[in-house]
């Protein structure tokens, strides 16, 4: 008769935990910044098609880097969760801490289990307030592990890099296009030593949560030329 192998549960949840962050880290940073009038999310992709950026409901993002099928599953979820709360009851009564609450209930759940691998992902939940005091910004991990962020956040990638460019040239109250060049130059920043790299502005995609904009939904993607426009002026 033959002795299954035992593995203790500590080392299964590191194993678990080493797989998770190594499919994560193979892919680009996303890069999120608050400004004067909302948030900006910002990340280096190369499709045109598939998006690491999303609107989830009126003055709530999603962004994520990782295995695209695995938070695409996760961003439908989100919307489905946000569009049924929202007629049930109110609109004022999606917010971004429930959907953080209930993605981080999904990823814990999937890697607690032994019966499935872990999703290789971090997802940012963004929701944008009447006042830069009541913007919020959420980072979650593969764990199901929640952080409340301010000012700026990085995952994914070589974000140690990212971040350090950021805590270094962050201002408070920045226009849309100095955060947007802050954030473009901090992917940059992940290059090979100290040199940073060259980031084409056509794989930057971008998106804001705008609470200056008139009507109910506050996201609103950046096009191309604009994002141009704004990395050949130096921000």
């Amino acid at each position: 008769m033959t002795i299954p192998f035992y593995v203790s549960p500590e080392q299964q949840m590191k194993d678990r935990a080493d797989y998770a962050r190594k499919g994560i880290a193979r892919g680009r940073s996303v890069v999120s910044i608050q400004y004067a009038d909302g948030i900006l999310l910002v990340a280096e992709n190369s499709s045109r098609a598939l998006h690491k950026i999303s609107e989830i409901y009126d003055r709530i993002a999603f962004a994520a880097v990782g295995r695209y099928n695995e938070f695409e599953n996760l961003r439908i979820a989100g919307v489905r969760l946000a569009d049924l709360r929202g007629y049930s009851y109110d609109r004022r009564d999606v917010t971004g801490r429930g959907l953080a609450n209930a993605y981080a209930q999904t990823l814990g759940a999937i890697f607690s289990s032994g019966g499935e691998k872990p999703y290789e992902v971090e997802i940012f939940v963004a929701e944008v307030g009447d006042a830069p005091a009541d913007d919020t910004l959420y980072r979650l991990t593969y764990d199901g592990s929640v952080a409340d962020e301010h000012r700026f956040a990085v995952m994914g990638g070589s974000a140690d890099k990212a971040t350090a460019h950021l805590e270094e040239h962050y201002a408070e109250a920045m226009s849309q296009d100095e955060a947007l060049a802050l954030a473009v130059a901090a992917l940059a920043a992940e290059g090979e030593g100290a040199t940073a790299r060259e980031v084409p502005s056509d794989q930057i995609e971008a998106a804001i949560l705008d609470r200056t904009r008139a009507q109910q939904r506050k996201f609103k993607r950046l096009s191309e030329s604009a994002v141009t426009r704004v990395l050949s002026s130096g921000g």
